[in-house]
């Protein structure tokens, strides 16, 4: 693995970008200018044993985190978590998925999962193996870019012989499979059926518009075929009805909603108005309730409280415990940690958090994200040079579709945390050109 500082650089990059729907490139920064955040030029390269040591090791981490998820329910660790209690039992029934009881009863509600991305410290086959930095499992963005953008970067410049990228190949299969395996499971649902899709509309930059719009696309090639329907719509124009009495979600339209995708945290929703209600909707088996993608279980995963838990179960174990840096509660952080980096359970794009290094804190973030805190061992970013002197510090994000490793997407960053001011930058396989 190796930074290639000075690749080609296309002289219409920027009308590319726009062309395949990155408006948001444009970055503000916090003196009031902006920044590209897709980078032209650099790109890291990779040998082809690297790449299968991040998929092998991208889906020994999931088995861990499915490991996780029931250490989680069987000790009843929500209230750890800060999940309020109304959302419990439906977090559990979506995990148990459609396993069966002794006797045949179901124990849950088949939801489906369609993606999510590990962030991941690597440097190479001659550094060690990659090391889990947290689980975007539940909204993750920087979507388009990494399966779309890059690959088009990589056709045009040709400076690789390949690319780990099986996204959008593996979201228009992931749907099928999973849209099908639905309806087998909730045969009330209607014929043609209508998958929406939803996002924040406060969000200015235009991101998860894009990423969710890119989303419906693929659900779209996907699922025309078959008769069904795509949907969008913002997340303040779903309308909720008395649930109790019998009322149900529906869009603008007065259409019910029967399946939705949302770009927008459960964490989010569970303090909007109408979380109860979302959750007793969902509850009834009996009702034709709106089915939620991602599902309520991401919950256990999209918090950071998933790294101590994995820490416990794994620390110990030699053949999986170097996928992980040691990670506490803050309340049970032990003595001997004094250099770690301290995060907010539900904290996004870095915000909130703090690197500390023999008990002094050396750098933090600002943000609107309060505590509980997991304390994970610092273990520095590495670091590669450019020709004017910086460096960078590359996040290795592993984009896991429908629980199998799909491809790859890098952010970097000139200091050690990266946040919203971190930099897209493309990959290859196999670079032929000067070291």
């Amino acid at each position: 693995m190796r930074r290639i500082a000075d690749g080609v650089v296309r002289p219409d990059w920027r009308q590319q970008l726009a062309t395949q729907g990155i408006v948001y490139n444009d970055t503000p920064t916090p003196d009031g200018g902006t920044m590209s955040y897709w980078r032209e030029g650099p790109f890291y390269d990779f040998t082809s044993s690297e790449i299968d040591v991040l998929s092998a090791s991208a889906a020994t981490l999931f088995e861990m985190c499915v490991a996780a998820g029931d250490f989680i329910i069987d000790h009843n660790m929500f209230q750890l978590l800060g999940i309020p209690e109304f959302a419990w039992e439906q977090i559990k029934r979506t995990w148990w998925d459609d396993e069966t009881e002794p006797g045949g009863r179901s124990k849950g509600d088949y939801s489906p999962s369609v993606y999510g991305r590990f962030d991941l410290r690597y440097a190479g086959e001659y550094a060690g193996r990659p090391q889990l930095l947290e689980f975007n499992a539940d909204t993750p963005t920087s979507l388009p870019e990494s399966a779309v953008s890059q690959w088009y970067w990589l056709q045009q410049t040709g400076q690789g012989k390949d690319q780990w990228n099986m996204i959008h190949e593996m979201l228009v299969a992931a749907w099928q499979r999973n849209i099908s395996r639905l309806r087998q499971a909730r045969t009330h649902l209607l014929d043609p059926l209508t998958i929406h899709f939803a996002c924040d509309r406060s969000e200015e930059s235009g991101e998860d518009l894009f990423n969710t719009e890119y989303l419906m696309e693929t659900a779209r090639q996907a699922l025309a075929p078959l008769g069904y329907r795509t949907k969008f719509l913002w997340m303040d124009e779903i309308g909720a009805g008395d649930v109790q009495a019998g009322d149900r979600f529906y869009d603008s339209d007065g259409q019910h909603i029967d399946v939705v995708f949302k770009l927008y945290p459960w964490e989010w929703m569970l303090g909007e108005q109408f979380a109860k209600q979302c959750f007793r909707d969902m509850s009834d088996p009996r009702r034709d309730s709106t089915v939620w993608i991602e599902p309520p279980y991401k919950m256990l995963w999209s918090n950071k409280g998933l790294l101590p838990v994995l820490w416990h179960l794994y620390g110990d174990d030699p053949a999986k415990r170097d996928l992980l840096l040691p990670a506490y509660f803050e309340s049970e952080r032990p003595a001997w940690m004094t250099s770690y980096v301290r995060k907010p359970l539900l904290g996004r794009e870095g915000a909130n958090v703090s690197i500390v290094v023999d008990g002094v804190t050396t750098a933090s973030t600002p943000g609107d994200y309060g505590g509980p805190f997991v304390c994970q061992a610092f273990a520095p970013l590495p670091s590669y040079p450019d020709q004017r002197g910086g460096e960078w510090h590359p996040v290795l994000g592993v984009w896991m579709i429908d629980g199998e490793p799909a491809g790859l997407g890098i952010r970097e960053s000139a200091g050690l945390i990266t946040d919203n001011l971190s930099n897209f930058v493309p990959h290859t396989i196999d670079h032929n050109g000067p070291q």
